[in-house]
């Protein structure tokens, strides 16, 4: 795995005659080492169209300075990026080929920027001889390596906190510089500032006359948003990064979810094998985010019982149980991400929002199609929470509540795909919706809790070890499920409120 850090930089428009102010008069600062100029050669690479720095990322092989090698930048917040190094190579890295996978697919990458830049830097340090900034005046020679594209040149001044720093310095150290009459850069990157100085002329064509947006924009603008969080999601995916599986799964439910929902502003026969394909993704990646889920409720239904009433190893056997099966879950995650299957979807996704198949519903206002669908949805729910309320406790009730907390989650992502059309009463709904599939999916997620603690029971016993805990975990799980239908009730009638539906239009 490449090596990484948290990059944490801000930078500032200079000239050729800039020189930096006095900086050991920054709070906190003892000492100001002047480490000399360094040249820094470096090739940045993206796809024929762009599709890098589209999003922000930045891929470079840089030769000179320090950190020589292949970097790898992806966007946290304003200022902030994840930097990921591997060795310098002639080829791209491997790794660096699987994090890029699910923006460049089969496109080639290609060098577009030559960046070079003499580098004077100068590091703060505080009174133990601790780094705290780098502080450098970068004067950077840009070239475009495509067709038509030109050169530019300019001075900047970059401040980079030493890891581990607090952000506070950096505003210090922005106020001396401020102070010293230097400003900030309006360019996020050198990367940006030179594909915007370089880029080939290109003349302006006429402006079309604005129109207002019809219902089918309001989906596609949902439809877009959702693929590009999928895609977003793939490199924090296989980088292993918290909660990254789950988002991306809700990105895709909320996709397909987007698509069933709004069958009469998109045509069905294009739509639905879409769909099912995106079906076919969530399930794959709930094979490793249900573990996750699963690992966490065991753990702290264990750790709220007494000591004196755990019996036996217990703890060992769930963590070994736990990581075997994460393990497993991990490395398919990764497989179907790495599959042909997958890349086919995100390109019938880019292939749907290029031609979108519009119905002729989808050019009527946002106010009269979207409640249309989002009531068909409620309906639906409300059907099958009836249902689930007729049943007595046990196995039919449980599938019935389960099939009750998917018609929630419809409703709820409709909701919040017709909210920037409909406003406040798509809030609203979307929030009570939200209500009943979270009562929901606490009773799901004991279901499945059971079926676990009966299968570690089962293992326990087997080894010769006590199966008491387990068995006592399982009535904690019973009583929780419990409650639940004893919830849903009230849930509901708040949920089903027709004044809720009456705001949206119904």
């Amino acid at each position: 795995m490449a090596d990484s850090k948290r990059e944490i930089e801000r930078k500032y428009e200079a000239t050729a005659e800039t020189r930096l102010p006095d900086l050991s008069r920054v709070a906190g600062v003892s000492a100001v080492a002047h480490l000399g100029v360094s040249e820094l050669d470096a090739v940045y690479y993206d796809t024929e169209d762009l599709r890098l720095a589209a999003d922000s990322l930045t891929l470079r092989r840089r030769t000179g300075g320090s950190d020589a090698g292949w970097h790898l930048k992806f966007p946290v917040a304003s200022g902030i990026r994840d930097e990921l190094q591997e060795p310098l190579s002639d080829t791209l890295p491997r790794s660096f080929a699987g994090l890029l996978r699910s923006r460049v697919r089969d496109r080639g990458l290609v060098p577009v920027v030559r960046l070079v830049s003499a580098r004077d830097v100068h590091h703060l340090l505080d009174a133990e001889g601790a780094l705290l900034a780098e502080v450098s005046v970068d004067r950077v020679r840009a070239e475009r390596l495509t067709d038509g594209g030109g050169t530019a040149a300019w001075t900047e001044i970059e401040a980079e906190l030493a890891d581990g720093g607090d952000l506070a310095f950096l505003d210090a150290v922005e106020r001396r510089l401020r102070k010293a009459g230097v400003r900030p850069s309006a360019a996020p990157s050198k990367l940006a500032r030179a594909l915007a100085e370089t880029a080939p002329k290109r003349r302006k064509g006429p402006t079309g006359k604005a129109r207002r947006p019809t219902a089918g924009d309001h989906v596609l603008a949902y439809i877009r948003h959702q693929t590009e969080a999928i895609v977003a999601l793939d490199p924090a995916v296989r980088r292993d990064l918290p909660d990254s599986v789950h988002q991306m799964r809700v990105a895709t439910r909320r996709l397909r979810s987007a698509l069933r929902t709004y069958r009469k502003i998109l045509d069905r026969s294009v739509s639905d094998p879409v769909g099912d394909e995106l079906k076919w993704l969530a399930a794959e990646l709930g094979i490793d985010r249900d573990q996750e889920v699963l690992d966490a409720r065991l753990r702290a239904r264990l750790a709220e019982l007494p000591r004196t009433l755990i019996l036996g190893p217990v703890r060992g056997r769930l963590r070994i149980w736990s990581v075997a099966r994460r393990n497993g879950s991990r490395r398919h995650t990764v497989a179907v991400l790495d599959g042909k299957r997958y890349l086919a979807l995100l390109e019938s996704l880019d292939a749907l929002l290029a031609g979108p198949p519009l119905l002729p519903a989808a050019s009527s206002a946002p106010g009269r199609a979207l409640p249309r669908a989002v009531l068909k949805e409620y309906g639906r729910l409300a059907a099958r929470v009836g249902h689930a309320l007729d049943l007595p406790p046990g196995h039919d009730r449980d599938l019935a509540m389960h099939d009750a907390r998917k018609a929630a989650k419809r409703a709820r992502y409709a909701a919040e795909a017709a909210r920037p059309a409909l406003g406040k009463p798509a809030k609203r709904f979307a929030k009570r919706m939200k209500a009943v599939q979270t009562l929901l999916g606490d009773h799901q997620d004991s279901v499945v809790a059971r079926e676990a603690l009966r299968t570690l029971a089962v293992q326990a016993h087997a080894a010769g070890e006590s199966a008491f805990t387990w068995g006592l975990l399982h009535g904690h799980e019973e009583a929780a499920a419990a409650a639940r239908e004893r919830e849903l009730p009230q849930v509901w009638e708040q949920a089903s409120r027709a004044d809720l539906r009456a705001a949206l239009g119904g």
